[in-house]
């Protein structure tokens, strides 16, 4: 079957997902599929796939600067973009002349899903976004008063964005009641590397620190603080680093005491997280749900203006799995640290088979479509 999956840019979790799923359909089940993406993921998806057409389309860019969105700086950023945006009606009639999907599928991407409403086509939705507007989360979940404003406007913005799908798969690791049809959860979609170091998984001494929001320069002196400790920190930019004093010792890590800067390396942070004790990071779901994979208690510091991040996080701490935070300080990771092995209980009795689940379900969906057009 030709398949369009269309991939979000924003963070990275989106396409390290769709680089999953869109294995399996290619190299396993041997579909044609071409992509649009936009952001860094675009060359991510395109060195992955070089057998693929991976096409660049513009997408919104979140703006980030102290751990929070800044929403004006945001639109900002979007409205000098338009342009950028004028040319993905290039590529959309490239790939209705040339490539004719017969199946869209969209990891919260507008581009696909408005090319099969377009051509009306079926489309699948793959993500963990409409979890917040396809489950009973209020009845699930105590939400603190000053979120439900928040829980509201977001609940709105994702039911807009890809309204009326043939189905919706849903990554989570947790599972509140389903409240509308043609919706199923599954457990996160986790890289191979990552299910192939389950096995030696085992609880060092040091605490993995990831960090998103590289302009929050903040909090190398909270960790600096806690000496106690070892940290190793992925995310933070180099000049962020020498503003606050370290030194480098090699050309791929600096440190400074207790702490130990990395720069990104998948076999290296996969490596650094499955002999992690614990783990400090924000709400993101991606690293959320590796990190219940492994077994490693979080201590989620959610972005400040991300609900889902916040759901992310409230969720967690109502498993027992970690703690949420909205503001880090040295005397809250002293506390989360003391409370490591009742937490490390809790959240080895996740279990998951891999991605099993989701990848059959998908099939057996494509099949479906395959034999009656659309899913019924």
């Amino acid at each position: 079957m030709r398949i369009l999956y269309g991939v979000v840019g924003e963070g990275m979790g989106h396409a390290t997902r769709s680089k999953v799923i869109l294995d399996h359909l290619v190299r396993t089940l041997g579909h044609e599929v071409e992509v649009v993406v936009s952001g860094r993921a675009h060359a991510f998806l395109r060195k992955s796939f070089p057998e693929l057409k991976v096409h660049e389309i513009a997408g919104l860019t979140m703006i980030y600067k102290d751990n929070q969105v800044k929403r004006a700086r945001t639109a900002l950023t979007f409205l000098r973009h338009l342009p950028a945006f004028a040319q993905n009606f290039d590529t959309f009639i490239g790939i209705q002349q040339d490539f004719r999907p017969e199946l869209c599928i969209a990891d919260f991407e507008t581009f696909a899903y408005l090319y099969a409403k377009h051509n009306d086509l079926p489309v699948l939705s793959i993500d963990n976004m409409q979890i917040i507007n396809r489950a009973a989360i209020r009845k699930d979940i105590q939400l603190p008063r000053e979120l439900r404003r928040s829980f509201e406007l977001t609940k709105a913005i994702v039911k807009a964005k890809l309204p009326r799908c043939d189905h919706y798969l849903i990554t989570t690791f947790f599972f509140p009641p389903v409240r509308k049809k043609r919706t199923s959860l599954y457990p996160p979609i986790l890289r191979p590397e990552v299910l192939g170091a389950r096995a030696t998984a085992a609880a060092g001494e040091h605490v993995l620190v990831y960090q998103t929001s590289d302009s929050y320069g903040g909090l190398l002196p909270m960790l600096e603080a806690v000496p106690e400790q070892r940290f190793v920190v992925y995310g933070l930019k180099r000049d962020v680093a020498f503003q606050a004093g370290c030194t480098p010792t090699t050309t791929a890590n600096q440190e400074r005491g207790n702490v130990t800067l990395k720069d990104f390396s998948e076999t290296g942070f996969v490596d650094d997280l499955k002999s992690a004790r614990a783990v400090i990071a924000g709400g993101g779901f991606s690293l959320m749900g590796e990190a219940v994979y492994l077994g490693k208690p979080l201590l989620a510091l959610p972005l400040k203006n991300q609900f889902e991040q916040t759901l992310n996080a409230l969720y967690l701490a109502k498993l027992g799995y970690g703690e949420y935070c909205d503001a880090l300080s040295p005397e809250v990771i002293r506390g989360f640290l003391q409370k490591v092995p009742g937490y490390a209980q809790k959240v080895a009795e996740h279990r998951q088979d891999g991605n099993q689940h989701i990848l059959q379900s998908i099939e057996k969906l494509i099949q479906e479509i395959g034999k009656k057009g659309r899913l019924r």
